[in-house]
């Protein structure tokens, strides 16, 4: 089976509609899929409820598509740097499940493992626990959460082989691995791509079990998302 695809463009088709759920990988512009998201903007698919840590930053990754109104929700745990999100939100135009970053990775990670929910202490008592079934354990309370399971997975590794095995770089494996496995088709975004076989087993990170199609970029952009530079001290 060949996972390969020639363009992002030709990897997400046939496979984004309307109104799906869709998990995207990355945190805040580290490791995300550039070309994917770029992809998915040009398709034109809208009404999309987006699972990401967060938004993006206006004009670029998911802002691209806040931009051009294909996002009716979003999951997220951190939405602070950018103003079209920040906007929209306040407007009424756009809807958010405000999720807290450790539970938004376990409910990726339990969708990937096949657990439809879990409890956890953390959002008890708070905003983040209304409308959920709560249950005691050892005389605490806990919250129902559930698993997420988006119907495409858009992430990004560094590495791959044409198996689809993966290998992460650093910080840009983030939540990468936990949409990737989340996703029932896993579309993966690489910026390189050996022969099967190349790969030490002991240094792949996420089987090419999880992945269905690979598009290459061997030269993304990786824009940082805040810089911060110190002015100079005088000699």
């Amino acid at each position: 089976m060949n996972k390969i695809y020639p363009s992002a463009a030709a990897a997400l088709q046939g496979i984004v509609r309307d109104g799906q759920l869709l998990a995207v990988g990355g945190f805040g512009l580290c490791g995300i899929p550039e070309a994917l998201i770029a992809a998915l903007r040009d398709s034109g698919v809208k009404d999309l409820t987006v699972i990401s840590n967060n938004a993006g930053v206006d004009g670029f990754g998911l802002g691209q598509l806040l931009q051009t109104r294909q996002i009716r929700k979003m999951i997220s745990s951190y939405v602070g740097e950018n103003k079209e999100f920040e906007r929209q939100y306040l407007a009424g135009e756009l809807e958010l499940e405000f999720t807290p970053q450790g539970t938004l990775a376990e409910r990726l990670r339990a969708g990937g493992a096949g657990i439809p929910a879990f409890f956890t202490r953390t959002g008890v008592g708070t905003l983040v626990a209304e409308g959920k079934e709560t249950r005691e354990f050892d005389g605490q309370t806990y919250v129902m959460e559930r698993a997420l399971a988006p119907d495409v997975s858009l992430s990004k590794a560094w590495k791959a082989d044409r198996a689809g095995n993966l290998v992460y770089r650093r910080t840009a494996r983030n939540f990468n691995p936990a949409a990737a496995m989340a996703g029932r088709i896993s579309v993966v975004e690489v910026e390189e791509i050996v022969e099967t076989g190349t790969l030490d087993p002991d240094a792949i990170h996420l089987p090419g079990i999880y992945v269905h199609r690979l598009v290459l970029n061997a030269t993304p952009e990786k824009r940082i998302e805040k810089r911060t530079v110190r002015e100079k001290t005088a000699a």
